[in-house]
């Protein structure tokens, strides 16, 4: 009977120990092989690399809209909010992620009525492209920023009478810089 208590102590002291493959000789040698080829893991994505257009711009071209704020609404993560334009405080919504959006026709809180636009962050060169008063085009975004050419008046008869062409609605357009605020590391 005793025989049998040290064996149970014995299996059931050895069954608490655990086996470590870092403190193990054969383990160690094998991965030492490997250790120079190991990749490193990148680093988890932060809110700037989802959403590259949030932050902080600023204008030289624009003085109506010195400096400009993008930020995330907290309830919807695919619409920002804009602050600092003359229009006042809009709203935008994802299309193409990462950074185009469209700028559906709303109503400021100031009661202002803003026409449909386009926002692009182009992050190769960090700036911010806004046009208001042009309407989203979704197979190309950026048609919204090209300056359309001069339309040629159509020769006419004495029979047939001209049609005036309707003026479009002249497109507010702003460009910024992001403002790139550095973190000092430890």
């Amino acid at each position: 009977m005793g025989g049998i208590a040290l064996s149970l102590l014995t299996v059931s002291a050895n069954a608490q120990q655990t086996w470590d493959a870092k403190t193990n000789p054969t383990v160690d040698s094998i991965t030492s092989q490997y250790t120079s080829k190991y990749i490193a893991p990148r680093p988890a994505l932060t809110t700037a690399d989802i959403f590259p257009a949030v932050g902080n711009y600023e204008s030289a071209t624009n003085p109506d809209a010195a400096s400009v704020t993008i930020t995330l609404d907290p309830e919807n993560k695919g619409l920002v909010r804009i602050e600092g334009l003359p229009q006042g405080k809009i709203s935008a919504m994802l299309r193409k992620s990462p950074a185009t959006y469209k700028i559906p026709a709303q109503k400021t809180e100031d009661g202002k009525d803003v026409a449909e636009g386009t926002l692009i962050f182009d992050k190769e060169n960090n700036t911010l492209s806004i046009c208001i008063g042009k309407t989203y085009n979704a197979e190309n975004p950026s048609m919204a920023f090209e300056i359309p050419a001069e339309q040629e008046p159509v020769a006419t008869t004495k029979t047939s009478k001209t049609k005036k062409q309707p003026v479009p609605a002249k497109a507010w357009i702003y460009t910024g810089t992001k403002i790139i605020t550095a973190t000092a590391a430890n």
